[in-house]
């Protein structure tokens, strides 16, 4: 529903992110309930170590929203490089959700300068330099 269909935007606005919160924490409670070797084994399936699973669902579905922005600054297809090279991309989503410079990199895509700054702060730089631009480009 757009915001001028919405008779209290900001109002639906917080009870949406409300919400979101609450099934946030639900999801981390259950996560909690697991035993430690049912945890492990569900790490081992998604092929990460036990506490990158724990800080991503810690981290929310968003953590790595910047990524398909920065991507796309750098002139990278996301589904492109998803086709190509899925587990590549599934890594980067998790160094991306695991940064500590998300305000950082935030400013720089909402100012278009994340292309000239992300080699500072960004964990994937080393990835994203090395990609072939040529074979993942939108054109």
């Amino acid at each position: 529903m757009s915001t001028a269909n919405r008779p209290y935007p900001r109002v639906q606005d917080l009870i949406e992110s409300f919400a979101a919160w609450l099934k946030h924490r639900r999801e981390l409670n259950e996560m909690r309930q697991l035993d430690r070797s049912e945890f492990d084994r569900i790490a081992g399936d998604l092929r990460i170590a036990p506490d990158d699973l724990e800080q991503l669902v810690r981290h929310g579905r968003h953590a790595a929203d910047e990524l398909p922005k920065m991507l796309e600054q750098l002139g990278i297809s996301a589904e492109g490089l998803g086709r190509v090279q899925p587990l590549l991309l599934r890594d980067m989503e998790r160094v991306c959700s695991l940064c500590a410079h998300k305000a950082q990199c935030d400013r720089d895509l909402a100012d278009g300068t994340a292309a000239e700054n992300y080699h500072g702060y960004c964990a994937n730089a080393s990835t994203l330099e090395s990609l072939d631009r040529a074979d993942h480009a939108h054109h």
